[in-house]
């Protein structure tokens, strides 16, 4: 069963993966100059990182058909480092921040993607898609009008290609717009912005070497900050575009398995001399809108980037940029979820604002992990606000033994627990009172708080207290937690009062 599984993840759709793979490397080459630049080290350490990102978590990763390399969300977060210390620190940071993904991995922190709302995720994504636009607009200010015309070409070949008898489903059609639009700027001679004009190739293959660092207190005191930002960005944005895939392809995941690989991968990119890395949503949706759904795309994608940088570099330093720029323009059009405009009108206005709020945070800050940290306390807070309005009481009063008794319904917790207060009348002259709680639930102390001031409140006032109906999980809490019926410790707790 699990060799059948392997070899379905590696060779079950080798011509997608492999042209899917092709796709995905041609589109890297820029991505990763551009973050280098952004990070302030030489473009072949975003370069070196990407290829060997891509490589290891093919292998050992949980996401078959995701592509991870060196990213921008990660880029922003080395700079002062980098400015700071060197490249040498950051290499050192970059396998410290794999050894923490590791021990999260282990730790199962992947499962914490299940307190992601179905809001947050469509906010991360339309957030990503508008900031994947953005980042084309450079390319596309103050330059010729033959710029906008290759773009215009780009785009046209990339949604056309595919209604074409037979061959249009066969070719990816971002490989055929890349490959037409350099093929007619080498040929016309087009002087337009290329590949080669964001920064130099390498032209030697990477080498294992270790940061020259002193491996001392001092020198994880410096790094492990930054380290610890890395490892939870990168996590975070890999298990989320994790998330997209499996909804792009309607398969599952092992998250736990993805943070373990990240961490290896990023263990390895500082050994070789590359850039800590994580998920790329753009590449992940590239991958899999040209066929891209095993491992074997993954691969392919770092072994040619790889290939293509060191013994191509003088073809793909030719590339036009415009035709990048329309691969990237159909990534954002495909990320961003259109219908996620329609359901404004469909659904609560919570889920809207939690949705708007994530997107609007990532996009200011360029942060995607501020965003989905706004987004999860903002659908928290409407979640709990939501459940405590389904906790109610019935209350009635028998004459004849002096006897009220409360029947509740719902869920105690920290935010309907003043809301199970009011509900009692502590004035009322009763000689006993029967708390019934057989169809309510409670969940926290603040709620086992609530339930010992009632208890003492009614006690003041002369009355008997009986507590009935408990399920076993809110008898646990409330006898591990509760002071009503110990009465050492609610004379501690009451004091003189």
């Amino acid at each position: 069963m699990l060799l059948h599984s392997t070899m379905k993840d590696w060779f079950g759709n080798v011509r997608g993966d492999v042209l899917a793979g092709l796709v995905v490397a041609l589109a890297l080459i820029p991505e990763a100059i551009a973050f280098s630049v952004i990070a302030g080290v030489d473009p072949k350490v975003g370069l070196y990182a990407s290829f060997c990102i891509a490589v290891i978590t093919a292998i050992t990763g949980g996401r078959p058909g995701m592509i991870s390399a060196a990213t921008g969300a990660m880029a922003l977060l080395m700079v002062t480092l980098v400015k700071t210390y060197g490249l040498q620190y950051l290499l050192a940071a970059t396998m410290l921040t794999g050894i923490l993904q590791i021990f999260m991995g282990y730790l199962k922190l992947g499962s914490l993607m299940s307190f992601v709302s179905r809001s947050v995720v469509t906010g991360f994504v339309n957030a990503l898609a508008i900031l994947i636009f953005m980042a084309q607009l450079p390319e596309l200010t103050n330059v010729t009008w033959h710029v906008y015309g290759m773009t215009a070409a780009g785009l046209g070949i990339i949604y056309l290609f595919p209604y074409l008898p037979i061959i249009g489903k066969l070719v990816p059609s971002p490989l055929v717009c890349i490959l037409t639009l350099t093929a007619v700027a080498m040929f016309i001679g087009l002087d337009i912005r290329t590949v080669g004009d964001m920064g130099k190739l390498p032209d030697t293959l990477p080498v294992f070497l270790w940061p020259s660092v002193d491996l001392s207190f001092e020198t994880i005191s410096i790094i492990f900050p930054y380290s610890m930002s890395l490892a939870v960005v990168g996590l975070l944005e890999s298990l989320m575009t994790a998330t997209i895939v499996d909804d792009l392809t309607d398969t599952p995941s092992d998250k736990n398995r993805e943070c373990k690989a990240q961490g290896v991968a990023n263990i390895a990119s500082g050994m070789i001399g590359g850039m800590a890395g994580c998920a790329m949503i753009g590449q992940s949706v590239i991958n899999i809108k040209s066929g891209g759904r095993g491992r074997l795309s993954s691969l392919v994608a770092g072994v040619v980037l790889l290939i293509m940088v060191v013994y191509m570099n003088q073809w793909v330093a030719r590339i036009p940029m415009a035709a990048l720029v329309a691969v990237m323009i159909m990534v954002s059009i495909g990320t961003f979820d259109w219908r996620s405009i329609r359901n404004l009108k469909e659904h609560p206005m919570s889920t809207n604002i939690v949705m708007i709020a994530t997107v609007i945070v990532v996009v200011l800050s360029h942060n995607l992990a501020y965003g989905v940290f706004v987004g999860v306390l903002l659908a928290s807070l409407f979640f709990a606000n939501r459940i405590s309005h389904f906790m109610y009481s019935e209350s009635k009063l028998d004459s004849e033994t002096s006897t009220r008794t409360y029947c509740f319904h719902g869920q105690i917790f920290f935010n309907s627990s003043n809301k199970f207060l009011a509900q009692f009348n502590f004035k009322e002259a009763v000689s006993h009172v029967v708390i019934d709680l057989s169809r309510a639930h409670f969940w926290d102390i603040t709620a086992v708080y609530s339930l010992d001031m009632a208890v003492v409140k009614f006690r003041r006032e002369g009355a008997k207290v009986k507590i009935i109906g408990l399920n076993r999980a809110s008898e646990t809490i409330i006898d591990r937690f509760g002071i009503y019926d110990k009465p050492d410790q609610i004379e501690r707790v009451l004091g003189g009062h």
